[in-house]
């Protein structure tokens, strides 16, 4: 892309001043951001570090999932199939300051090895985030092959270009680096709203730029609230600013939650029960998973209160709506043996659902979600879990049985529903598509 605007032609020509990424930041990263490999080949332990190679003392050291080599002494990771070349591609960050912005430079590291061979390694600078005082950010970044499945196949040929505002929503502009590297420079602006060098698990761009514009983040960070900050900025699912309220009345008492997507839940039962957030026994719980399905169960029993004729006429009006936002997704089932997985087609099947696993997938009005789509999975064509998934991210928000908890099936519902998420990926793409056409 040219750049046009004052600010874009500003960020490119300060951009061609920054220096190459220094070898010794490349010697540290290879050091650092990298497991270390081994693999059994022809009775014999290779290391993939050093190119070492030795007969195991026993047969049962061969089973082992890590090895440490005789040589380097690294802790290795063993390959599960034997072949001739290896490749293992990771990301790094380094932090600069340049024109008075803040620099978050990403580097792509490809790590190829051989047996009896030393590796080798090659770098390439892929994006640079380029953040002013005031949070707004500006990316550039090389080219992408548009034809392949991941979003990250750089064309590692293509310069450096400007990227349009917009690519802050895109996939790519949240890759959060493996590392940082230590010896990094911040603003001071940042260093004034709390940030002391610390990530927390979130991409330093997204942090970056929720401190300086983000009051909520701001206040998360520097009251040690970093789970509630994590959450707050990786999760597509969560609902931090709707209850603000709740946040604070935790962060006074020094609360940790330890199941985000269970609490929040809870929180928004205590709103319709009309409770005060401000209650630390309300809303600090120590067994939040029983104070949950008891009000689950009774706004259950308040709901079943209701009059038949009014609960029907509003389950037929709640179907309509959501026919409305979830038809395209109607008919989609994932099958495998015993297992099966289906879209729930209708409000009554949440409350059914919501009934038979006693969790509040029809009390919380799950089927008014519009960026969420609810699955059964089923064993025996008997529900056992609920599924919540997130669109068009399509990360799993929620899987839960009976009372909120796993079933037994648990990971071969999540591996089931993973091998079939393109499906659901197929269905949004053709609604686009039919959108675009209107």
């Amino acid at each position: 892309m040219i750049p046009k605007t004052i600010i874009e032609k500003q960020i490119t020509s300060l951009s061609a001043t920054l220096a190459p990424v220094p070898q010794k930041i490349q010697v540290w990263a290879e050091k650092n951001i990298f497991i270390k490999w081994g693999v059994l080949s022809r009775g014999k332990f290779h290391c993939l570090d050093c190119a070492h190679a030795w007969k195991p003392d026993a047969q049962k050291a061969s089973c082992k999932k890590y090895i440490s080599c005789t040589q380097c002494n690294g802790k290795l990771k063993m390959q599960q199939c034997n072949q001739v070349h290896f490749k293992e591609i990771e990301y790094f960050a380094v932090l600069d300051i340049c024109g008075g912005f803040q620099v978050v430079r990403i580097i792509c590291s490809h790590k190829n090895m051989k047996k009896k061979c030393m590796p080798t390694y090659y770098h390439k600078e892929v994006m640079q985030h380029w953040i002013n005082e005031k949070g707004e950010a500006r990316t550039l970044s090389l080219g992408t092959n548009v034809f392949s499945q991941a979003y990250d196949a750089w064309k590692y040929y293509s310069p450096l270009e400007i990227r349009p505002k917009s690519f802050e929503f895109s996939p790519k502009y949240r890759i959060n680096p493996y590392k940082v590297y230590p010896s990094s420079k911040a603003i001071s602006v940042l260093k004034r709203n709390g940030f002391k060098g610390s990530f927390y698990g979130i991409a330093p761009q997204v942090l970056f730029t929720a401190l300086l514009k983000d009051s909520h983040a701001e206040t998360l960070l520097k009251t040690g609230q970093t789970d509630f900050l994590a959450h707050y900025l990786t999760s597509h699912s969560q609902h931090i600013r709707e209850n603000w309220q709740a946040v604070k009345t935790c962060i006074k008492n020094n609360y940790k939650v330890k199941d985000f997507s269970l609490w929040e839940d809870y929180i928004s039962l205590l709103r319709w029960f009309k409770k005060d957030l401000n209650n630390a026994d309300l809303v600090c719980p120590e067994n939040l998973e029983e104070l949950h399905d008891r009000l689950v169960e009774k706004k259950r029993i308040i709901q079943r209160r209701k009059h038949i004729k009014e609960l029907r006429q509003e389950i037929q009006q709640a179907q309509i709506a959501y026919e409305e936002q979830k038809k395209q997704f109607f008919g989609l089932e994932f099958t495998k043996e015993n297992l099966s997985i289906c879209v729930m087609e209708s409000v009554h099947d949440f409350l059914e659902q919501g009934d038979m696993l006693r969790h509040c997938v029809f009390a919380n009005e799950y089927y008014k979600k519009r960026n969420s789509l609810i699955l059964s999975a089923r064993f025996e064509n008997k529900p056992i879990e609920t599924i919540e998934v997130a669109l068009p991210s399509l990360e799993v928000v929620q899987c839960r049985g009976d009372k909120n908890k796993n079933s037994p099936h648990h990971k071969q519902i999540l591996k089931l529903l993973n091998q079939n998420l393109y499906q659901i990926k197929n269905r949004l793409k053709s609604k686009k598509e039919e959108r675009a056409e209107t």
